[in-house]
């Protein structure tokens, strides 16, 4: 059985994002900014490079794709919980190049900002809060 329980929505913060600066880094710090620790979040723009992940799920590892040059940001969507007493935002990102070539993934650091607009949807109630999974290796929300 699935484990979740009701949330209420709270605040939307809209904005936009710091050229040459990390685009995770970034997004983070306005939740720890504003104290934002449970929530969701959304992004559209440009790269100037970035770098996605893979979770190898035999391997039970990521693996990193680098990618250099300019991209457009055609979709990011993430959440926001707490990992380690911490704001946590765990995004996935499509971006495209010039010929509309796509490639996603889950967002890591290392992916430079050209312009990028933001909405963070915060929500009410007990923060989750990722913990070690034994099953995935990955820290998951314990809710």
């Amino acid at each position: 059985m699935a484990d979740y329980r009701k949330v209420k929505s709270s605040k939307i913060y809209m904005g936009r994002l710091s050229h040459d600066a990390d685009l995770l880094e970034e997004l983070t710090a306005v939740c720890i900014k504003e104290g934002i620790t449970l929530g969701r979040v959304e992004a559209i723009g440009a790269i100037k490079k970035g770098k996605v992940g893979y979770y190898d799920q035999s391997k039970r590892e990521y693996a990193f794709l680098d990618l250099n040059g300019p991209l457009e940001i055609t979709a990011l969507k993430g959440n926001i919980s707490l990992k380690e007493g911490t704001p946590f935002v765990h995004a996935h990102v499509t971006l495209s190049d010039n010929a509309g070539q796509c490639f996603g993934g889950h967002l890591a650091p290392g992916t430079i900002i050209f312009a990028c607009e933001f909405i963070i949807h915060s929500f009410e109630g007990e923060a989750f809060e990722r913990h070690f999974d034994e099953v995935t290796r990955l820290p998951l929300w314990k809710i």
